[in-house]
């Protein structure tokens, strides 16, 4: 199970209650995934540290969880935010072509999918794309390993108590167990290449 670690990174609000309009079908899936569980939206809520409200308003198309939510809530169902937010089957072959690769967007931050769902898949790989002063939403840390390349802008990369500050052209490393998190510090929109195993978003 995910903990959560008190983070300093300072994060545009985003409020449970705000009613945007999520990602196509995952009040759906969200939804299907709970019953599956065997969960109630109260225990769900209480094993995701959110309030109930907030999982009946995601269910209905109401509101839209930041990332970080949404992967505490993936957790608790025993799932990952790709399996609840992809809406189309992987396509045949290799290639994943530019402008065909599918966005999901939690909160101000966008995920451009490389690698898309697939049972028994080792890894994960998405082009992050944090907007200036975004940030995740604290940190987490859960099992697994992270690499990735900022491809533009910049990165403060907190890495438990550490904090880096990476450029176009660096690379990271890092075990998932240490609590991680991330916030745009520069002028431009940053898109970070990152790769994950096990599949977490």
């Amino acid at each position: 199970m995910e903990m959560l670690v008190k983070s300093n990174i300072v994060a545009a609000p985003t409020p449970e209650d705000a009613a945007v309009k999520p990602p196509s079908m995952l009040g759906v899936r969200l939804r299907h995934a709970r019953l599956v569980a065997g969960l109630t939206m109260t225990q769900v809520a209480q094993k995701s540290q959110c309030s109930e409200s907030l999982i009946s308003k995601i269910e209905s198309g109401q509101a839209s969880p930041s990332l970080a939510m949404l992967h505490r809530i993936a957790v608790t169902l025993d799932t990952n935010i790709a399996a609840l937010t992809t809406e189309e089957a992987p396509r045949e072959g290799p290639i994943r072509l530019s402008g065909e690769r599918p966005v999901i967007k939690a909160g101000e931050i966008s995920l451009e999918r490389i690698t898309l769902p697939k049972r028994g898949g080792l890894l994960q790989a998405n082009i992050h794309i944090v907007p200036p002063g975004e940030a995740s939403d604290g940190l987490i840390e859960h099992v697994g390993e992270e690499v990735g390349f900022v491809l533009e802008g910049s990165l403060e990369l907190v890495l438990g108590s550490e904090r880096h500050l990476i450029q176009a052209g660096d690379a990271f490393y890092f075990s998932s167990q240490t609590p991680h998190g991330y916030r745009n510090v520069g002028k431009v929109a940053a898109r970070i290449f990152w790769v994950n195993t096990p599949a977490t978003f």
